[in-house]
């Protein structure tokens, strides 16, 4: 592993409460499965930050070894790996998303 890129990874998510590594930004996704997350966390109408990591090769190349997670999106939130795509529609489903984000968002 890339140590500069893995400090980096580690700074970025030590440093954003809620941080969604994804493929394009927000305004425009270049995946549907990042437009999906961005849709549920706009839901809960809390602040996020994102990192595109198709303009950081570097973090698409080191990240899935850190977080031991291979695709993309991932959301971090308050330092821990929450998951993909396919568990934010399921956390969102179950009500179990919104006390995260907003608990990880008033802890700014």
């Amino acid at each position: 592993m890339n140590n500069t890129t893995i400090n980096e990874i580690k700074k970025q998510i030590q440093n954003n409460p809620i941080l969604l590594y994804m493929k394009g930004s927000p305004e425009k996704p270049n995946c549907g499965f990042s437009a999906q997350a961005v849709k549920i966390l706009s839901i809960y109408d809390v602040p996020f930050e994102y990192i595109d990591v198709l303009k950081h090769l570097d973090i698409r190349t080191e990240l899935p070894k850190f977080a031991n997670w291979p695709t993309f999106p991932q959301l971090w939130v308050n330092g821990e790996l929450i998951g993909g795509c396919d568990i934010l529609v399921e956390m969102h489903h179950k009500g179990e998303l919104q006390h995260i984000l907003h608990s990880a968002s008033s802890s700014k």
